[in-house]
């Protein structure tokens, strides 16, 4: 544990650039696995979240090598080229890296077993088994009853198998458990369909196409067809993360005499809500020079943001999986913004890596807020009302990476000494964080 105290500070300026965008990182390196050829990415994030697809890659038999600081290169092995693991996989938290794996494991021609850390082994998997199972995939993971329905939990064991295509109605909106059923539709016969309630961020569908796979998307639904080679296109540069942004432009805007520029974000239509929902609150916030990178794969540019007075604003439950990642630090938003902040339909926060309900309105009711949790059945609301100060205090991270930040960000705004218990949970998405949080308050 390393416990961390903050300091308000009386402004941040000046232009960083981030590591690449996490999400997109662990798909790069994936196709790159099962494509021929070999694959430069460019701006690779060494968090630990993106190390644990490399480990796992690399006990499926792929070569994957450091070429500096920030680039690695992934020599693929084709669609049907990945070996046995010589033993249980550890996939440590990243919750990324086990779904998509349950997905592309399921048709492989061995068996895997995938071992998860401590809190990824409470986190829920039947939303990826089931309909990975209605494709003929075999699985044995451990079984534990949740809000009184059958639930399956980490470890898990898979039997490859020959897997067959369907169509496929997502109840729950999950990029994780989209891109799993597209990674397994690769080895199916045939055309799997897979069919939104909501849209949710696309990256996977992207790369696909970028690896030039038959796959055909729309609003709503996204199609791919099995048992056709992947191809590598060379080199892949990731854009900056915008999620790991979000921290940067919240603290811009909620501390005085703030101007900060973060060059070469990706700003993916599917993951820009938190901007969307900035603006709206009043922040001052600019987009500037975007353009598509230079194999079309993302859309990038920078973002200036200034000191804002911002004022509450109701978040809608089908904006929810545009921002998921970032309701932590639009609730510290939400603290210092003028009357009522409602969030709507956000009870996936309970199944991250940690409950971020409880943890986010613990830490900001001990630092003077008042946040009330709705409940309407399996639905979580939840209301925010903004204070024109907060106080320091001794608050948790609860061991989650987004709520150490988010209590990092609300220290920066607040009176007197902000005490977080642990902050070495951070390295999971972000290591370099408190380093420029460092220089922009210099």
């Amino acid at each position: 544990m390393k416990q961390l105290t903050v300091q308000g500070v009386s402004g941040l300026r000046g232009k960083i650039g981030l590591p690449g965008d996490k999400s997109i990182s662990h798909r790069a390196v994936i196709f790159g696995a099962l494509a021929r050829g070999k694959t430069i990415i460019r701006n690779f994030p060494f968090n630990e979240d993106c190390l644990a697809t490399i480990s796992a890659l690399r006990k499926l038999g792929v070569r994957i090598r450091s070429r500096a600081k920030d680039e690695i290169e992934v020599y693929g092995k084709g669609l049907f080229g990945l070996t046995a693991a010589k033993e249980a996989i550890l996939i440590k938290e990243s919750g990324t890296t086990f779904r998509l794996l349950l997905g592309l494991l399921a048709g492989q021609g061995f068996s895997t077993k995938l071992v998860a850390g401590k809190s990824l082994s409470k986190r829920p998997m039947r939303r990826v088994t089931e309909p990975l199972r209605m494709m003929g995939g075999t699985f044995d993971s451990r079984l534990k009853i949740k809000d009184s329905k059958p639930e399956e939990f980490p470890p898990i064991s898979i039997k490859g198998a020959k897997l067959k295509a369907i169509a496929y109605k997502v109840p729950v909106a999950s990029a994780q458990v989209k891109s799993a059923i597209l990674l397994a539709g690769l080895y199916a016969k045939g055309k799997t369909k897979i069919i939104e309630p909501l849209s949710t961020r696309d990256h996977t569908e992207r790369m696909l196409e970028l690896f030039k796979s038959d796959i055909k998307a729309r609003r709503g639904s996204v199609v791919v067809s099995g048992l056709k080679e992947l191809t590598s296109p060379g080199k892949i540069d990731i854009p900056g993360d915008i999620s790991s942004a979000a921290f940067f432009m919240v603290a811009c805007s909620i501390v005085p005499n703030s101007k900060i520029t973060i060059k070469n974000l990706s700003l993916n239509p599917s993951r820009t809500g938190v901007i969307t929902v900035l603006k709206r609150m009043g922040a001052r916030i600019q987009i500037k020079n975007s353009k598509a990178n230079r194999l079309g794969l993302e859309p990038v540019g920078d973002i200036v943001a200034r000191s804002s007075l911002l004022k509450a604003t109701t978040v809608r439950k089908n904006e929810i999986p545009f921002l998921i990642d970032e309701l932590p630090v639009l609730m510290v938003a939400a603290s210092l913004a003028k009357g009522r902040t409602l969030f709507k339909g956000v009870q996936e926060l309970r199944v991250k890596e940690t409950d971020r309900i409880r943890s986010m309105s613990e830490g900001l009711k001990k630092m003077g807020v008042k946040i009330s949790v709705r409940r309407s059945g399996s639905s979580r609301d939840i209301a925010v009302d903004g204070v024109k100060q907060l106080t320091g205090a001794r608050v948790r991270s609860f061991g989650d990476h987004r709520t150490a930040m988010s209590m990092v960000v609300a220290g920066m705004a607040a009176s007197g000494k902000t005490v977080i218990d642990d902050v070495s949970c951070i390295n999971k998405s972000f290591p370099g964080f408190l380093k420029i949080n460092k220089f922009l308050s210099r």
